[in-house]
């Protein structure tokens, strides 16, 4: 579950309700695709804007549609008080696994973060992902303070940030880590355009928002990076599959991966809107027809929606 590919779905909504047949339609596609995990209300999944019981109901629909396939839900909040229900709604709902960010409104201390992950480990009874995802959240992880949390009950993995472009120096970023980990904790990539790099350069998972939309693509990227039981690991392959996909990375920097992911879904016909809730927007204009071109340059077999 914290090795491979774990794809990252949006939680399609417009401001009255969430498109609960097309969350299931984008679960049981990346599940069908053979990812190793699926990964609900994370980013991607907009839970910031989601209410409690809107949260809950996304688990309910992606743990019924996920198959055998198991699923990470988000528990992130302001309020460690709200982080523990999220993470009790997590478990009955039937997830694996939970993830979190150190959300803030004020800006959080380091000792504040630790007491955060302490007290919801306390209460776990399913491993945790720790979400280090400083563009959102502003708060940078140390690797002291990796090190630190890693050591508490139930942390299983760690979601990094981009690693370097340079290959020397992103196997240098992973390994740096790695050392001060206790065997075990699993270290993932997030931020796409730097997945194949870190993959074929020592990290164990790609936690991946492209995935939830194009899982086939993302499943070849890793399998090649990582290999497989029946495919020997290709490192060429897999840079020149992320390279195929540089428009999409491109636009990603430009306007954030969740405003594409939206934009690509829509489409591609799996969600029927833009599914970005409000004060978020969705790409229009030149924004748009650049993500038509992108997903344009692609095989047809990579963006058939069905």
């Amino acid at each position: 579950m914290f090795t491979g590919l774990s794809a990252f779905t949006l939680t399609p909504l417009d401001e009255q309700r969430i498109d609960e047949p097309a969350l299931a339609r984008l679960v049981e596609r990346a599940a069908a695709a053979g990812v190793d995990s699926l990964g609900v209300l994370g980013s991607t999944g907009s839970y910031a804007y989601l209410t409690r019981e809107e949260r809950r109901r996304v688990l309910e629909v992606a743990v019924s549609h996920a198959g055998r396939t198991p699923v990470l839900a988000g528990i992130g909040a302001l309020r460690t008080r709200d982080v523990l229900a999220h993470a009790a709604d997590a478990q009955q709902a039937g997830a694996a696994a939970v993830l979190l960010a150190p959300v803030s409104y004020q800006p959080l201390t380091p000792d504040e973060v630790f007491g955060l992950f302490e007290d919801v480990t306390a209460e776990l009874s399913v491993p945790l992902v720790v979400y280090d995802n400083p563009t959102t959240t502003r708060f940078a992880f140390t690797d002291g303070l990796h090190a630190a949390i890693a050591q508490l009950p139930h942390v299983a993995s760690i979601k990094i940030p981009p690693v370097p472009t340079d290959p020397a120096a992103a196997a240098d970023r992973i390994s740096a880590l790695r050392a001060l980990l206790p065997d075990g904790v699993t270290i993932g990539i997030s931020g796409d355009a730097s997945a194949a790099t870190a993959l074929t350069h020592g990290a164990d998972a790609w936690y991946s928002v492209l995935a939830g939309i194009l899982p086939e693509l993302c499943v070849e990227v890793t399998r090649a990076a990582l290999g497989s039981p029946d495919q020997a690991h290709d490192a060429d392959r897999a840079l020149a599959l992320s390279a195929r996909l540089a428009p999409l990375w491109d636009l990603f920097a430009q306007h954030g991966s969740l405003r594409v992911a939206a934009a690509a879904a829509e489409i591609l016909g799996l969600t029927t809107g833009p599914s970005l809730p409000k004060p978020l927007r969705a790409l229009d204009g030149e924004a748009r027809a650049a993500v038509v071109r992108a997903l344009g340059s692609l095989p047809p077999r990579d963006r058939q929606a069905s």
